[in-house]
């Protein structure tokens, strides 16, 4: 087959996560299959007039326009140059689709991870961020009777409110790039962990993870363990970025806090193996594929209750899912399972044996049959 997929961001961009490392290891297998994938996404690089055409991992990417043109330069694309190329068209809803369907002339599908709703008061600024809350449900209602391929439940439920037919949707199993550690013993827990309780942080610092409720949620919970630690990573850019590490400056425990700003991916695992705790308050998620990471290197997580985290943690098995979704709350949740040895084990195991569960063999093998289903046949 040869599949054009469309979407704003390859796996290169700055603002690239896990969305796009999900897409592009999905690509590859259908590339190692001897499928012809060619990505259409969004240029992040200087101003410059045409296409950048860049090959990796056996599929195709040409990056057109920017973040906001890039949607105008893929529809002028098609229909210059790819008008009949493609069996298929995926059209990844990523804040904003493609519209696909009114123009291509092949079968198309929606490939959404999340949706953006309150995403848009705190990446988008006035009024754009009204704009676009106010025109999602439209124009998904305008897409709602394509086929759709998500990853979570919530997502899921999310496109049903919306006028979506349930049994258009189909959900694929995430992955993860990381093999989980080979064993989990309590003998480790003693000798890999940091010699301190340790809460970490880990992700850009955007207004849409809400970092400043975990400095917050420390320092609550510091008052009550005074040799808990917090470990911070990520890009810091932004005006979001200053006013988190404004407010490390001032806190009273700020010598408790380390920030590292962004990270190597072994410095990412030996942050994930050494710390106790990982936490993730983002407004919303379509997985929340850090956290399945933590879980596979032997550290749990407390999340807030919100679409995605609320897939990837099953409270109370595999990790706590907060009640309310406040730096309060939180904190009570990180002291009551940091001071609970036998809940912590517990949920350290169930999450990492669910951990081995989760990966691109399996992601991919859901999303061939959905695809193969889609043509009725096998792929």
């Amino acid at each position: 087959m040869k599949i054009l997929w469309l979407t704003w961001k390859d796996k290169k961009n700055p603002l690239a996560g896990g969305a796009e490392t999900v897409n592009e290891e999905l690509a590859k297998r259908l590339a190692t299959d001897g499928h012809e994938i060619l990505f259409l996404v969004g240029g992040f690089v200087e101003t410059r007039r045409g296409a950048s055409v860049h090959q990796r991992d056996g599929f195709k990417i040409i990056r057109l326009g920017n973040r906001f043109s890039v949607y105008w330069h893929v529809y002028k694309y098609y229909k210059k140059n790819l008008q009949g190329w493609a069996d298929l068209v995926i059209d990844e809803i990523n804040t904003v689709p493609f519209f696909a369907k009114f123009y291509v002339k092949e079968k198309n599908i929606l490939f959404i991870h999340q949706l953006a709703r309150e995403i848009w008061f705190y990446e988008i600024f006035f009024p754009l961020n009204i704009i676009g809350y106010i025109i999602e449900p439209i124009y998904l209602w305008l897409l709602r009777d394509r086929k759709v391929i998500t990853v979570s439940k919530s997502s899921r439920n999310d496109l049903i409110k919306f006028g979506f037919d349930k049994e258009k949707i189909k959900i694929i199993s995430e992955g993860i790039g990381l093999a989980p550690i080979r064993k989990l013993e309590s003998i480790e827990l003693e000798s890999s962990k940091y010699r301190m309780p340790t809460i970490l942080s880990l992700g850009a610092f955007r207004g849409m993870k809400r970092t400043d409720h975990i400095v917050s949620a420390f320092e609550l919970a510091k008052e009550k363990m005074l040799g808990l630690k917090l470990i911070m990573a990520g890009d810091t850019d932004g005006k979001y970025g200053k006013k988190v590490l404004n407010k490390i400056a001032k806190s009273k425990y700020c010598e408790s806090i380390e920030v590292l700003g962004r990270v190597s991916k072994s410095k990412k695992i030996e942050l994930m193996r050494k710390s106790h705790l990982i936490c993730v308050t983002s407004v919303r998620e379509g997985w929340g594929l850090i956290v399945t990471e933590a879980n596979s290197q032997g550290t749990p997580a407390v999340v807030y209750n919100v679409a995605g985290l609320r897939d990837s943690v099953r409270h109370n098995e595999t990790g706590i899912v907060c009640e309310k979704n406040n730096p309060n709350i939180l904190a009570e949740n990180i002291v009551d399972l940091l001071n609970n040895k036998d809940n912590y084990n517990k949920l350290r195991k169930n999450a990492w044996e669910w951990s081995k569960e989760i990966n691109f063999e399996n992601s991919y093998k859901d999303f061939k049959k959905v695809i193969g289903d889609f043509y009725e046949k096998r792929l």
